[in-house]
């Protein structure tokens, strides 16, 4: 008898669905490290772009408050939350 007489058409089949079941959950778990990776990469970007919104409109306040108002400059109102 040779090896290939040793496996039944069943241990093949068994053996060809886990093997697609391995690459499956291999791929699965890529995908979602680099989704992860992504989600916080965003967060981050938005995070920054609030904080320099925040700081430009800081700046603007104070640069209202050091030269005053002199017409044609509307006042930044924003709520505080």
């Amino acid at each position: 008898m040779t090896g290939r007489d040793n496996l039944s058409k069943a241990e093949i089949t068994k053996d060809a669905l886990q093997a697609g079941a391995e690459a499956a959950a291999q791929t699965v778990g890529e995908v979602a490290s680099i989704v992860t990776r992504a989600v916080g990469d965003v967060a981050a970007a938005v995070g920054g772009f609030a904080t320099e919104v925040f700081e430009i409109r800081d700046a603007s306040r104070r640069a209202l408050a050091e030269h005053g108002d002199r017409g044609g400059h509307a006042e930044i109102e924003a709520d505080d939350d």
